[in-house]
């Protein structure tokens, strides 16, 4: 788990080491991918079967919106930087309980209510609203495209869950990133620009977007998952915010505000709490694609 998370946590250090613009990111991040998959996704079609329709239509569907996340973080990295923007999109904790009570009328806990306002308060301060000179090259309009992102991957979950996603959990990944890389294919030229040819260093870069953060990291939390309690896991889950906070700082020489990392420090807190609480409160069956990506950071 913690080797997922970490790997998961270079994502946004790479693309911005890459130089990428979203479109361009996006799209070769998720068609590396759904190449590395291609083997993965054949053993698991020969062992389990293949996916129901319902799984591909919502599959496809939750790409939409998979794209929509990672075209507006990746602006996102560029304007409050990649260690801030991967602690923001931690919001989608947050969101995707009340997406849940707004379409299915489906209860938040007292615990949520009160946790709720420690994560607006941390999302204030993450994007420099109440100071001058925060870190970032542009930290409210970044904010305001993590915030984005994270209600995009909050329908993205919530798709996959109206999909009824158990079982076969490579196969609909697959599905997923390749629907994100058509969209992206196709609108990313509205993100900065977009080129498919990019040169072999930012190629090789994208490469190891893809592997480290999209397929390997993935992968090592989703097996790692049920093996966990609640705690651990969602403990061990926030290595993904920490190290993109460190390694951003180290190798992109970024330096957020005391009250950014404050802000910083209430979002994660509030992420570990509310992930350790629902966990907790699942009834007992087996992990699901659902609950393993419910548990993680996002990428």
């Amino acid at each position: 788990m913690a080797a997922g998370a970490l790997g998961v946590s270079t994502s946004a250090v790479l693309i911005g080491i890459s130089g990428a613009s979203p479109g361009t990111a996006t799209f070769y991040r998720c068609a590396l991918a759904a190449l590395m998959l291609v083997p993965l996704t054949i053993f698991e079609w020969r062992r389990e079967g293949t996916p129901t329709n319902r799984q591909r239509l919502y599959a496809l569907a939750a790409g939409l919106l998979f794209a929509g996340d990672a075209l507006w973080w990746t602006q996102a990295i560029g304007e409050v930087g990649a260690g801030l923007s991967t602690v923001l999109v931690n919001a989608q904790v947050v969101i995707m309980p009340l997406l849940a009570l707004a379409v299915d009328r489906e209860p938040v806990s007292r615990r949520f209510l009160a946790i709720l306002p420690v994560m607006i308060i941390g999302i204030v301060l993450t994007g420099g609203v109440v100071e001058q000179g925060a870190g970032g090259r542009d930290p409210l309009a970044g904010t305001v495209h993590a915030l984005v992102a994270a209600a995009c991957y909050s329908g993205f979950l919530f798709l996959l869950r109206r999909g009824g996603s158990a079982g076969r959990t490579v196969q609909t990944y697959q599905y997923v990133v390749v629907s994100a890389a058509l969209v992206s294919l196709g609108v990313g030229s509205l993100w900065n620009g977009m080129t498919l040819t990019p040169g072999w260093v930012q190629f090789g870069w994208l490469v190891l977007v893809a592997f480290a953060g999209q397929v390997t990291g993935w992968l090592l939390v989703a097996l790692a998952a049920p093996r966990l309690s609640s705690e651990a896991g969602a403990a061990l889950l926030m290595l993904t915010p920490i190290g993109a906070l460190l390694l951003g700082a180290v190798v992109l020489g970024e330096r957020p505000s005391a009250l950014q990392i404050t802000g910083s420090v209430a979002i994660l807190a509030g992420t570990y709490f509310i992930s350790r609480k629902a966990n907790r409160d699942a009834p007992s069956r087996p992990e699901t694609r659902r609950d393993a990506e419910e548990r993680q950071p996002r990428s």
